[in-house]
């Protein structure tokens, strides 16, 4: 057996591995950690695909690995950081408190769950569905259809990290909105199941009349980073967005 074709898997591997992690910490609400450990994941995802070409060793079990691996770091992940996020604009007790409201849908010895920031959990389904469809669809070789799992991770994530560095009140008091955040949710449901044709960072070659809207979006995304930092990764799944949306003569 070539030791060669199992690379790529392994490298899936230590992007589940990242994810798991960050799991935990999520669950803990040490959002930046975990946030830390999905980018790491995140990374793993992206060289375990060029790994596989390079290698001339894509199979079909490496696809459906891949999948399962993104569905923990950037499908359970980000769902957990909308729970969490959503519990605190719900102003929802510690868990180890008993309450009986009107938002208490279980309550047994002590341990209350309430209904809201459940909501937050349609991030993973939809996320499940999407990686579904993408493994399905042969279509999407050059373009995505719909928003990539990775992406819709970024945007979530940028959340708590705008929380804790931009240190804007106005930020802060949009983003701890339970209604934003359920419009966020369901807004980002939506685009990863949408058939909205989105461009792929995947460079048949270098030639700027190929790449145009590639180059653009690339220096439009360093400019924004620097101005704008954690709040700019919202405005640059926008700008992917719209950017796709103006060259969509071109993606097929």
């Amino acid at each position: 057996m070539s030791i060669k074709r199992h690379i790529p898997n392994v490298v899936t591997l230590l992007n589940l591995f990242s994810g798991c992690i960050a799991v935990i910490f999520a669950v803990h609400n040490n959002f930046i950690v975990a946030a830390f450990f999905v980018f790491l994941g995140i990374f793993f995802d992206f060289f375990d695909g060029l790994l596989a070409r390079k290698l001339n060793v894509q199979s079909p079990l490496g696809i459906q690995l891949d999948s399962l691996a993104d569905l923990v770091t950037s499908g359970v992940v980000p769902g957990i950081i909308m729970f969490q996020l959503l519990s605190l604009t719900v102003d929802a007790p510690n868990y180890s408190d008993y309450s009986d409201t009107w938002n208490s849908v279980f309550h047994w010895q002590g341990f209350k769950l309430s209904v809201i920031p459940l909501i937050g959990l349609f991030i993973p389904l939809a996320s499940a569905l999407r990686l579904a469809k993408f493994n399905l669809d042969e279509d999407q070789q050059t373009y995505f259809k719909g928003l990539p799992v990775p992406a819709n991770t970024l945007l979530i994530l940028s959340l708590p990290l705008i929380l804790e560095y931009q240190n804007s009140d106005l930020m802060n008091t949009i983003i701890i909105n339970k209604w934003f955040l359920i419009a966020l949710t369901l807004l980002s449901c939506y685009l990863l199941n949408s058939n909205i044709k989105l461009f792929a960072l995947k460079f048949k070659d270098w030639s700027f009349k190929n790449n145009a809207v590639r180059y653009l979006f690339m220096l439009l995304s360093i400019v924004t980073l620097i101005v704008f930092q954690f709040a700019a990764i919202p405005l640059i799944i926008i700008l992917y967005i719209i950017l796709s949306i103006l060259d969509r003569k071109n993606i097929n």
